[in-house]
């Protein structure tokens, strides 16, 4: 497939919007009283620099190590740091800064030894010998920043590196062609996209686009399919100049295949039709566009703003959690009702998603919120590890079968 056929040649219309309104900061209370599942325990495995009102400032995104450290980026701070848990307690000890005067750094990802780290303006790699970490080097460069900045990196089943390029607007037709993408690479950092871009005499990176901002990914356990969350355009109506609805657009789980066209800045997913695309009225493509791009596999409520994604197969929950994934949404800023500020579960039957429900609750009340989950990642102790960057904390998930 060429990227001609997807895009057009247009310029911004609305600029990204201030994150000024979102839950009123409110104190962590004394002892957690998040809301699960029977048989689930919630405790604080670390306590980190929040960043309150303030966005990105605590821990963001997360990765272990073979040897069982947790990695975290501390995005507002230009730092990532390891919280080592020796003794096993479930109880991290005290954080140990690893790199700084980083640019704006979000997702980890491990080869080997040495550490991955998307900057805001590409990656870099941290390499370690004797417990010394090495000063960043550049691995991939020149990606765009600003607008939607912060990139995230993982390694796929098929061990190649996928990272997210947000879109550098609210909505428009992007001039550069890798943002609002999936991007794929080899573990040498080598393009190795799935699409043809005419003009370019090298491979492009380009793997999936129409992706405003796709802050997380994770593959199926049994079938590798990829799967990505994705956050919706703000300040959208159902008519052609009409009234900003809340409910518009709903925010997207998509299932990524190569080559795929997901719809921004023109469509997107219909709630109650997941086998169509809705057109945005005020923002009109090309005749028939929409019905060429890929709708969503399962819809979150709108400005929810689901970031962490990951599977369940790899934890000790009980067996019908196993084929499942848990999504962060991380919390709404532009609605007169708010949303998201909680973990849900992904049901899926096959690979295919068919319910969510509220997985953990709590910290969102009476339109205060004293936390923001970000990153859900499975530990080797088999427990979900849940980042939050307003309180600072690390959460830990366990599950005990009652008796």
């Amino acid at each position: 497939m060429k990227l001609s056929t997807l895009l057009t040649i247009g310029i911004c219309n609305i600029p990204t919007v201030g994150y000024a309104n979102t839950a009123d900061v409110s104190e962590p209370p004394a002892s957690l009283n998040l809301k699960l599942p029977a048989g689930f325990h919630a405790s604080i495995f670390a306590k980190l620099n929040g960043g309150g009102a303030e966005l990105f400032s605590g821990p963001r995104m997360m990765a272990f190590d073979k040897a069982g450290n947790l990695f975290v980026s501390l995005s507002g701070r230009n730092e990532v740091v390891m919280l080592p848990d020796i003794n096993k307690d479930g109880l991290a000890e005290e954080p140990v800064v690893i790199s700084k005067n980083l640019n704006a750094p979000n997702g980890l990802a491990f080869v080997g030894d040495n550490l991955l780290v998307a900057n805001q303006d590409g990656v870099v790699k941290l390499m370690q010998k004797n417990g010394v970490w090495s000063a960043p080097k550049p691995f991939i460069s020149n990606l765009s920043s600003g607008g939607h900045t912060l990139k995230t990196i993982k390694i796929g089943p098929d061990n190649f590196l996928y990272l997210n390029v947000g879109s550098s607007c609210n909505v428009c037709v992007e001039e550069d062609l890798l943002r609002a993408t999936i991007l794929r690479y080899t573990l040498e950092g080598k393009p190795a996209g799935g699409l043809e871009v005419v003009g370019r005499h090298t491979m492009a990176p380009i793997w999936a686009l129409g992706l405003r901002n796709s802050q997380s990914f994770a593959w199926h356990p049994q079938t590798h399919s990829m799967f990505a969350t994705n956050d919706g355009a703000d300040m959208r109506s159902s008519t052609k100049n009409g009234k900003v609805n809340d409910e518009l657009p709903p925010e997207h789980l998509n299932k990524i295949e190569p080559g795929k066209h997901y719809g921004w800045p023109h469509c997107w997913g219909d709630p109650n039709n997941l086998k169509t695309q809705v057109e945005d009225p005020n923002f009109v493509g090309s005749d028939n566009f929409c019905k060429t791009t890929t709708p969503p596999a399962v819809t979150f409520t709108s400005h929810s703003t689901p970031i962490g994604l990951t599977f369940l197969d790899k934890t000790n929950f009980p067996v019908e959690y196993k084929n499942d994934a848990i999504v962060a949404l991380h919390g709404s800023w532009n609605r007169a009702q708010l949303s998201g500020y909680k973990l849900v579960r992904v049901k899926f039957n096959g690979e295919t998603p068919v319910e969510v429900v509220d997985f953990a609750t709590g910290w969102l009340n009476n339109n205060e919120a004293w936390g923001r989950p970000v990153d859900v990642i499975t530990g080797p102790d088999g427990a979900l590890y849940v980042s939050d960057d307003r309180a600072g904390y690390i959460y830990r998930i366990s599950y005990q079968a009652q008796h």
